[in-house]
């Protein structure tokens, strides 16, 4: 039993680093698809236990740190900027940063995901709209509790990057929403608390 238990561990470590490699590699933003492409080229068996997402983040942070010491660091600072200038167009919906740019986590194709709470929805397209700037929308879904969300996602270029902003109910900014029913309360930062991470950027630069 126990050299069972022991070998099922090794996989799980096995495919969190194969997954990670393929994020780093490849540009795979969903933990999701990364595990189960991982576990298909390790030919583990379905009943396998996969790795859970925050072990892939943590194999992520290591493989980035040995093979990516400069240029990720540079990335992130760069779509940080990005972010923020984004946030400061669209202050008056009160934005927040999500995502795997918040993380550090971000790939060479990661989007900056930015969540909204302005008074009326229709007032983040008109802005768009007046600005000509083209989007494209859809419906998405998240969770607090038992309670389902719903939200629009608009998806547009950003100074030549994917820009997703999810357009919450006002009232929903007070509370921790999630991607799905049972996975964790997703983290989110204000204009100054990503303001304070650009300069925590700057200062641990090379």
């Amino acid at each position: 039993m126990r050299r069972k238990h022991s070998r099922a561990n090794g996989m799980r470590a096995s495919i969190a680093a194969a997954a990670a490699r393929f994020m780093a590699e490849d540009g795979i933003d969903s933990f999701a698809l990364a595990k189960r492409k991982a576990a298909r080229a390790l030919g583990a068996p379905d009943t396998e236990a996969l790795p859970a997402n925050a072990e892939i983040e943590r194999a992520l942070h290591e493989y980035r740190a040995l093979y990516q010491a400069e240029e990720h660091p540079e990335r992130i600072a760069g779509l940080r900027e990005l972010a923020f200038a984004a946030m400061q167009a669209l202050q008056r919906f009160h934005p927040y940063l999500t995502g795997p740019v918040l993380s550090g986590t971000a790939g060479p194709y990661a989007k900056i995901e930015l969540q909204l709470f302005p008074e009326d929805p229709k007032e983040v397209e008109m802005f768009l709209l007046e600005r000509r700037l083209p989007y494209e929308t859809e419906e998405g879904r998240r969770f607090s509790g038992d309670r389902v969300h719903a939200v629009a996602v608009l998806t547009l270029e950003w100074q030549e990057v994917p820009l997703r902003l999810s357009v919450f109910d006002p009232r929903d900014e007070r509370v921790a929403l999630k991607t799905t029913r049972s996975g964790k309360v997703t983290e989110r930062a204000g204009i100054a608390e990503v303001r304070a991470l650009i300069d925590e950027d700057v200062a641990t630069a090379p």
